[in-house]
């Protein structure tokens, strides 16, 4: 499905595509992803998703690809094999005021904070499972502090909604920087 973004193609993780493979004859993966995850019926822990939908009115790079991870889970590996850098955009309950930006790298499952978000499956367990099937690509995490989950609850609280500038700020100058020296290009292994 083509997003109403210049250059850029948005998925979402239910599609029949391989995302291992390039989007047309010829071309590679995109070097990007920008992964937004959370549950959108849980309020401020659909931080990520709300900050994937901002990004999508934004025009983007044709190496961006922007998709909505959901609630995560092992059916995301795929998309993990097929970029060099990984922007993820996630909730989490660590204590700080709720809209407080964070941003770190992570280079192994460890690296993930054991509060961020309440998904199906673990962002740790995730990247452990992605670190068995061969190097990771450079993997940049931004989070949003939450205070609390509130079931069947669609729109975000008023600090984490204006948080959302912020993150697209963020995750717009990691785009525009060079990668990182010695972040492992999966399609190259």
């Amino acid at each position: 499905m083509w997003g109403g973004i210049a250059g850029s193609r948005r998925f979402t993780v239910t599609e029949k595509t391989d995302l291992c493979a390039p989007t047309r004859p010829g071309a590679l993966p995109a070097d990007v992803l920008v992964l937004g995850v959370g549950n959108l019926l849980v309020g401020d822990e659909g931080v990520g998703v709300h900050a994937l939908r901002a990004l999508e009115a934004e025009t983007w790079p044709a190496h961006v690809r922007l998709v909505d991870g959901g609630t995560g889970g092992f059916h995301l590996l795929e998309l993990l094999c097929s970029h060099s850098r990984i922007i993820l955009i996630d909730a989490t309950r660590d204590g700080a005021p709720p809209g407080t930006v964070s941003q770190f790298s992570a280079r192994v499952a460890a690296d993930f904070p054991p509060e961020l978000g309440a998904h199906d499956i673990g962002l740790r367990d995730l990247i452990s499972a992605a670190a068995l099937l061969g190097p990771l690509p450079e993997i940049e995490v931004i989070t949003v502090s939450i205070a609390e989950l509130k079931p069947m609850t669609l729109e975000l609280s008023a600090p984490v909604a204006a948080a959302l500038p912020e993150v697209a700020r963020r995750v717009r100058a990691l785009v525009e920087a060079p990668l990182a020296r010695g972040a492992t290009n999966r399609r190259e292994s």
